[in-house]
């Protein structure tokens, strides 16, 4: 069932299986904020498994452009269009958020990492990335990390 993500009064509904549900409610809680922000958008989740095609394009990307395979059991996703960019979200147990924009232009087209305070590098990403640290008010430290996207999907 869709859940609207609440930024004012974050809650873990969805996330309580997770060993950093706080802290991964909280970073999800920082990204419907932006998208709110941003673009008037409001950022609505839902269990993974109603929402294969999400969790599948975005693990085929990881596959096909850097050869990562998440470890992880993925326990929300979202997908959704902003202006021009087509965004696909999946939260993971381990605290672990996966972002892919996808412009339908010519332009950006990235896959994004957050890392929920509190949650170690997966070793899947560990030796691939470095992370910068970023404060926020609703997450505590987000670490964070991308790679541009060169394939078509």
């Amino acid at each position: 069932m869709p859940y609207i993500v609440d930024f004012k009064n974050v809650s873990t509904v969805g996330l309580e299986s997770s060993p950093v549900a706080e802290a991964a409610a909280g970073l999800r809680a920082n990204e419907a904020r932006y998208y709110k922000n941003k673009y008037d958008h409001d950022f609505t989740v839902s269990p993974a498994e109603e929402l294969p095609e999400v969790v599948d394009r975005v693990s085929r990307i990881l596959k096909e452009e850097r050869d990562i395979v998440i470890k992880s059991r993925p326990l929300e996703a979202t997908a959704f269009q902003v202006e021009d960019l087509q965004m696909a979200y999946v939260f993971y147990e381990s605290g672990l958020s996966i972002n892919v924009m996808y412009s339908t232009g010519e332009g950006k087209r990235a896959v994004g990492f957050k890392l929920a305070d509190g949650m170690d590098v997966p070793e899947e990403l560990d030796s691939k990335f470095k992370f910068a640290r970023q404060k926020s008010k609703l997450a505590g430290t987000i670490r964070g990390s991308y790679f541009v996207i060169k394939g078509e999907y």
